[in-house]
């Protein structure tokens, strides 16, 4: 800790020392087997907002399982923050397994729909920048193009930004997936 993490209060009589939070908040992906049962995203949303964190992104469909189905949710933590998240989701009762799929040993994608301008002019560059980030055009009109794409999150971010001076009318975004890669 240096000096910059120290503060002191402006009241004359009693000097108050504060700590200022140090710990940096990151990107973290969880992901989550529940119960497939009615109000059990619900229950997990409004965890997170009782306890004031915020909810990046959040996925959820059955697995292979119809039984069971997985919840993936991106948030920002600090280390404490993670922690707590952990223990309060596996504390819900139709929460069955939850794992932190931050690390490099998961595959982690996204997808989204973009819906762009295409005028006559920059449909040739258009389709380059699409096909350069391995997307495809799905659908085609008289002044717009929809493009699909899939890929990590910064790989989406780049190719919107690429997209924006050709005018995006409209975006559709799923939120990360995530799954852990099976060992050999």
């Amino acid at each position: 800790m240096d000096r910059s993490d120290v503060y002191y209060s402006d009241c004359p009589t009693t000097i108050h020392l504060l700590i200022a939070f140090s710990m940096e908040t990151e990107y973290h992906t969880l992901t989550m087997l529940v119960e497939n049962e009615p109000g059990v995203t619900a229950r997990v949303s409004g965890l997170f907002a009782s306890r004031n964190y915020n909810i990046e992104t959040i996925c959820g469909a059955p697995t292979a399982n119809p039984r069971m189905s997985r919840i993936t949710i991106t948030t920002r933590a600090n280390p404490d923050q993670l922690e707590q998240i952990m223990k309060q989701l596996r504390r819900l009762v139709n929460v069955i397994k939850v794992r932190d799929m931050t690390g490099e040993t998961s595959v982690r994608r996204e997808m989204a729909l973009i819906c762009v301008k295409a005028e006559p002019a920059n449909r040739p560059e258009i389709r380059s920048i699409v096909e350069s980030f391995r997307g495809r055009i799905v659908d085609t009109g008289t002044n717009h193009y929809i493009i699909e794409a899939t890929g990590r999150h910064d790989k989406i971010n780049a190719l919107v930004r690429l997209l924006e001076p050709m005018g995006i009318k409209k975006l559709a975004r799923s939120g990360i997936l995530a799954l852990y890669r099976e060992a050999d």
